[in-house]
């Protein structure tokens, strides 16, 4: 099966136990289940490739000139996780559909489930950094829905806020790491980035790679310091941390390392980092798992310091202690899941999780006992389970290596965390099961149904089979993922029991016997324990958050008080001090070019432009002279261009500016004149210095880069080099729009027909609410009048509409080829229709509409994206325009082009979205237009009849 439909079989599985949850909780986890197995078969369907040594890959050049590429391949280390993800997932789906009560939505449970374990095989079969890097941001997403999926519950709101807070912010500083690592190596994919261990490490910037990436990998393994948010996200349901955290998402930092091994680890500063981390991790989580009472909390606290013990392995930097921590990573994902299982079967069952209200259910409960106390001394290392032989390797590997020049520190820490290890693993079972019966449960406890403890059952049963028989059931597995760890370089290791008498056994030895000496006095050290002053983690976390919140909330409260101006002026100046840090630091060349002669005509030009824009600012309190200034500064604009040979964007300027003044015609119409006088002397002072500043800085740029020619070409000689052959027309601004960059056109005409829809929705709300009755009692500002349709604005709209008409045409038939084009024919045709609405009036106009502007939309858009469709039926991306020639009898060779289908599309939401707009303010306004003229004796109807030619 390809590694694409094994990655996206969760994701597209998400959707149908959604879709199933009126079928019943049985139907939902079927449908979980089935695409669970059917990602498992695929998957095992690689296993002979996997194993031989090969890598199956999988590989789609997404955005190449980015470096992203949807890139996945599958060796053995993928393969170890991808079928813990979904082996594991399996047993979780089936176990939830009898944990979950009738009240818990089943199937949002499931959908969240899959979304995160999508996520997860995304991680582990992730061929590009960058794909990983989305893949990890989703895992972090996911499970906060997943923690938090008990929303009712306030610490269960807290533990996935906490959880989210804690690994995306990891997940943000394994972003740069990722980047800077993947600058150094020359290439994003993994597959090159693995092979150049020498470069990376030779590199400077090796070391801030380093700490960005282990801090990624730590908080998503919950190591020191970063140990805290774990436990608290126990308050998940228990289906939820047998998966979470104990097979796939804390292991996914422990992947990472383990990933980036062959081109990360070997230097001192990995030893010390990773290693330390992880052995200062392994003994204090241990500790810390032996005082808790909450079932859960103990089993998490220990996930904590195995987690530390593999983080060790790896950091050790040797390929035995690679084999080791692969190995132990499987043996952890067993006995793990089936220990938290068997604690929700406890809660669920006997009503609680606290071992001081259990002990006695070995009787009640000899199923779930039986399987407690198998994955239970499977954690504490007791032979012949597969704990144990981990638990060896990891003693022996520390044995051999010293810390700070100190030969057996590290073995006795070792030793210590495990004999801690072995007595929350005794306590587990003694203060659960083993004990009198008591009366005083606060439910009646019994073995579950078969859906609850046979997933559990069956990894107790791996438990055992792994530790008898190490090599049959994992030695395959354990040897072709350490090989990729290591890069190939893995010593065969024979898994056995029994290794003889050696000092790596004398000291499981101690540990167990430890364990014991623990477990008997844990009466007292637990009132020492309670007793000792002890730094909190939660409690330093939740002061930070809080003194965080309120500098943000001051920050924020200082920066935003909601004036736009402030807004403006933060945001210019900051823009100005940093182009006068680029201007002081930089370099620029002497000027290549000389300035063009300046013909009288255009100085004079340029000083009306600049005189309507400095009157539109000493003006601006007038909005109507403010209108007619903004006129004047769009007409010298659209003349500018003209001048400067584009005549394209000279009359799309143009035709803009009409709309614009008749749309804030109609705006200003329920405005005051004026505008009040807001800000004091002061500011408008700071803002006059700002713009200046502003504007000097910009002018000076523009000069500057007009008298300069620079290294790098221009994209324009790509177009005019290309728009003849490429898109078959002569106009090359035309053809970016309808080809080159035809997606960018088909994304703005959309937008702008949402943008009118929006704008019609609106007055259509505001014309059925309260603000309609303050319309109608408005008073203008002057008298209206009395003649509201002049008849002569009325004859020369109504000629010039076929004239218009014929214009828009002519311009867009020929804007292929010359200046115009859709956009500019739809801009004219909207303002002849616009004209008919303002010299006829609102009423005469609707009456004689014919097709709704919605329409015309919808139309346009749906044009548009058939001729991009078309494509495709060429073999070429979406939008690529096509053309050629007809040769009709006794006629001259007559171009043809698809972009005219195209722009055809942009001409009819073009009209559709400007009348829409227009026409839905001047419905805004009519109602009590309409009012004000009956109050006047003014009767709109006969007035409309009138012009109509209909009376008299």
């Amino acid at each position: 099966m390809s590694l694409f439909l094994i990655a996206a079989l969760p994701f597209i599985g998400a959707v149908f136990p959604a879709l199933l949850v009126r079928a019943g909780r049985t139907a939902s986890a079927s449908a979980a289940g089935t695409v669970t197995l059917i990602a498992l078969i695929g998957l095992l369907l690689n296993a002979p490739a996997v194993f031989r040594g090969e890598t199956v890959t999988a590989r789609i050049d997404w955005l190449p000139g980015l470096g992203l590429n949807a890139n996945f391949f599958l060796d053995g280390l993928g393969f170890l996780f991808a079928g813990l993800i979904l082996g594991i997932g399996l047993l979780i789906i089936i176990y939830a559909r009898f944990y979950l009560s009738r009240q818990d939505p089943m199937g949002q449970f499931y959908a969240y489930l899959l979304l995160f374990q999508g996520a997860m095989v995304g991680i582990v079969l992730s061929d590009n950094i960058l794909l990983l890097l989305v893949f990890w941001e989703l895992t972090s997403l996911s499970s906060f829905l997943l923690i938090g999926y008990w929303r009712h519950l306030p610490e269960g709101r807290q533990g996935a806020r906490m959880a989210l807070a804690v690994t995306g912010g990891g997940g943000l500083a394994l972003i740069a790491g990722m980047l800077i690592l993947g600058n150094i190596a020359g290439s994003y994919d993994l597959s090159v980035i693995l092979t150049q261990k020498e470069l990376v490490q030779s590199s400077p910037l090796y070391l801030p790679a380093l700490i960005l990436i282990l801090l990624g990998a730590f908080t998503k393994s919950a190591q020191f310091p970063f140990h805290f948010w774990l436990p608290h996200a126990m308050a998940a349901p228990t289906p939820v941390s047998a998966y979470l955290h104990s097979a796939t998402m804390v292991k996914a930092g422990l992947f990472l390392m383990a990933r980036l091994w062959p081109v990360l680890a070997g230097t001192e500063a990995w030893f010390y980092l990773v290693a330390t981390t992880g052995l200062v991790t392994m003994v204090i989580a241990a500790v810390i798992a032996f005082f808790k009472d909450d079932l859960k909390a103990l089993l998490a606290f220990s996930t904590v310091s195995h987690l530390g013990m593999i983080t060790m392995l790896l950091g050790f930097g040797t390929e035995y202690a690679a084999v080791a921590a692969v190995f132990h990573i499987l043996n952890h994902a067993t006995f793990k899941a089936a220990l938290f299982m068997t604690a929700g079967i406890v809660d669920h069952e006997a009503g609680t999780r606290d071992a001081k209200l259990l002990g006695g259910l070995r009787r009640l409960m000899p199923v779930t006992f039986v399987i407690a106390t198998v994955a239970s001394l499977s954690m504490a290392g007791i032979p012949p389970l597969n704990g144990f032989l981990s638990k060896e390797m990891m003693l022996e590997q520390a044995l051999h290596t010293h810390l700070f020049l100190h030969p057996l520190m590290v073995a006795v820490v070792a030793t210590l965390a495990a004999a801690f290890s072995a007595a929350y693993s005794f306590r587990y079972v003694a203060h659960v099961f083993l004990g009198p019966v008591r009366d005083d449960y606060p439910s009646h406890p019994h073995d579950p149904p078969a859906g609850m403890w046979l997933p559990p059952a069956f990894l107790a049963t791996l438990v055992v089979l792994i530790g008898l028989f190490p090599m049959l059931f994992a030695g395959g597995i354990v040897e072709t993922a350490a090989n990729a760890v290591t890069g190939g370089h893995a010593p065969h290791v024979h898994l056995k029991l029994w290794h003889g008498l050696n000092a790596a056994l004398l000291l499981s030895a101690i540990a167990v016997a430890g364990g014991l000496l623990l477990l008997s006095g844990h009466g007292g050290l637990n009132r020492a324990w309670l007793a000792a002053p002890r730094p909190e983690a939660k409690a330093i976390y939740d002061a930070a958050i809080a003194r965080l919140t309120r500098l943000s909330a001051a920050v924020t409260d200082a920066l935003h008080d909601g004036s736009l101006t402030r807004y403006a002026a933060i945001f210019v100046v900051f823009t100005l001090a940093l182009a006068g840090y680029g201007y002081a630091t930089g370099a620029i060349g002497l000027p290549t070019r000389t300035a063009l002669p300046m013909h009288w005509l255009l100085v004079a030009g340029w000083i009306c432009l600049v005189g309507s824009a400095l009157a539109i600012v000493v003006f601006h309190r007038n909005r109507l002279l403010s209108l007619v200034l903004i006129g004047v500064t769009g007409l010298m604009v659209s003349m500018t261009f003209n001048y400067l040979s584009a005549p394209d964007l000279a009359l799309t300027q143009i035709s803009v500016e009409v709309v614009t003044i008749i749309l804030l015609l109609l705006a200003l119409n329920f405005m005051p004149r004026e505008t009040p006088r807001e800000s004091s002397s002061g500011r408008r002072l700071r803002d006059l210095v700002i713009s200046i500043g502003a504007g000097a800085g910009t002018g000076g740029l523009i000069y500057a880069l007009m008298l300069r020619d620079f290294a790098f070409p221009s994209i324009s000689g790509f177009h005019l080099a290309n728009s003849y052959k490429g898109g078959g027309g002569d106009n090359v601004v035309n053809v970016i729009l309808v080809d080159f960059r035809g997606f960018d056109t088909f994304g703005e005409i959309i937008v702008l027909g949402i943008a009118a829809i929006v704008i019609y929705a609106i007055t259509e709300a505001i014309l059925g609410s309260r603000v309609r009755a303050r319309l109608l009692n408005r008073k203008p500002d002057a008298p209206l009048a009395g003649d509201s349709h002049p008849l002569m604005m009325v004859v020369i709209t109504r000629v010039m509409m076929p004239i218009a008409l014929m214009v828009g045409a002519y311009i867009f038939f020929r804007g292929h080829n010359a200046p115009g084009g859709g956009f500019i024919a739809g801009l004219i045709v909207a303002i002849a229709v616009i004209m008919q609405y303002m010299a006829s009036g609102y009423e005469w106009a609707t009456a004689r509409q014919r097709y709704p502007f919605h329409g015309i939309i919808g139309s346009g858009v749906l044009v548009a994206a058939v001729t991009g469709i078309g494509a495709w039926f060429n073999e070429k991306p979406f939008l690529t325009s096509d053309f050629g020639y007809l040769y009709p009898p006794g006629l001259e060779k007559i171009e043809w082009a698809t972009a005219m289908f195209f722009d055809l599309g942009v001409f009819l939401a073009v009209l559709g979205a400007v009348t829409l707009a227009l026409e839905s303010l001047a419905r805004y306004a009519w109602q009590p237009h309409r009012d004000q003229l009956h109050a006047m004796d003014i009767n709109p109807a006969r007035d409309d009849a009138l012009h109509d030619g209909t009376e008299g």
